[in-house]
């Protein structure tokens, strides 16, 4: 637990609305983040003063404020998370022979932030700066599948959260959760033709030192030309190695 415990509350509903689309109400925030209303109000007060959260009364709703975008802009600045994890992707890419990418969530998309393509493998949709929705990636899957139940249900609160590509991938919450479900007993994250027909993924979460999925490594690869199991344990080596250089800790592969 932590020593300071008005912090970790904090930084929880920093991290919950910086992953949403939209300004949220109180009692969304209440629920995502398993936080009383007075403590989840007096938090709400204390940001505000600081520029970090915003009230919007009129909707009776709150969003991040400039100071959260200013630490935001700092971090894409030093791209902290891209220069330790360029060496290990490049690593296993020379191991597999397959492309690898290391993606973070953003609401309900994944954000690529680095693409490693392997030696004659075609363009993939991938590409640095790409987002795609979260629940039919598997880089999206592995993240989510770490984070808590809450969370996840104010991400899909409707049907219309479940964007399509090509018709495959869950579109309730009871179908999304049995995939997270899937992907925590497997110990890795998978998708076959979901994003790009002909093409499976395997992903596995990096881990900081609460647990909490700060991003994922995958590798992409032909769906019938590989065993997902061999490269997913060599998907799970990069995660905790990267996992390692962030003060994290090992992936729920291990």
């Amino acid at each position: 637990m932590s020593q300071v415990p008005a912090a970790t509350r904090t930084l929880r509903v920093l991290r919950f609305l910086a992953g949403q689309p939209d300004p949220v109400p109180l009692d969304r925030i209440m629920r995502a983040c398993d936080l009383p209303r007075s403590t989840t109000y007096h938090l709400l007060n204390v940001m505000i003063e600081e520029g970090f959260v915003v009230h919007l009364p009129d909707e009776r709703r709150f969003g991040l404020g400039l100071a959260a975008f200013e630490i935001g802009s700092g971090y894409a600045r030093q791209e902290p998370l891209q220069r330790l994890a360029r060496r290990p992707l490049a690593a296993l890419v020379d191991r597999t022979g397959q492309s690898a990418h290391l993606a973070v969530l953003h609401g309900r998309e994944v954000l690529y932030v680095i693409e490693e393509r392997a030696t004659g493998r075609p363009p993939l949709v991938t590409d640095v700066g790409v987002r795609l929705p979260a629940h039919l990636t598997a880089s999206g899957r592995a993240i989510l599948a770490g984070l808590p139940a809450a969370q996840v249900r104010a991400l899909y609160a409707s049907a219309a959260d479940f964007v399509d590509r090509h018709g495959e991938g869950p579109r309730t919450l009871s179908e999304l959760r049995r995939v997270l479900t899937d992907t925590r007993q497997r110990g890795y994250a998978v998708e076959a033709g979901e994003v790009t027909p002909g093409l499976a993924s395997v992903a596995v979460a990096v881990v900081d030192h609460n647990r909490h999925p700060v991003a994922a490594v995958a590798l992409t690869y032909p769906d019938d030309a590989e065993d997902p199991v061999t490269l997913a344990s060599a998907v799970a080596s990069t995660a905790d190695a990267l996992a390692r250089r962030i003060g994290g800790g090992a992936s729920t592969s291990r």
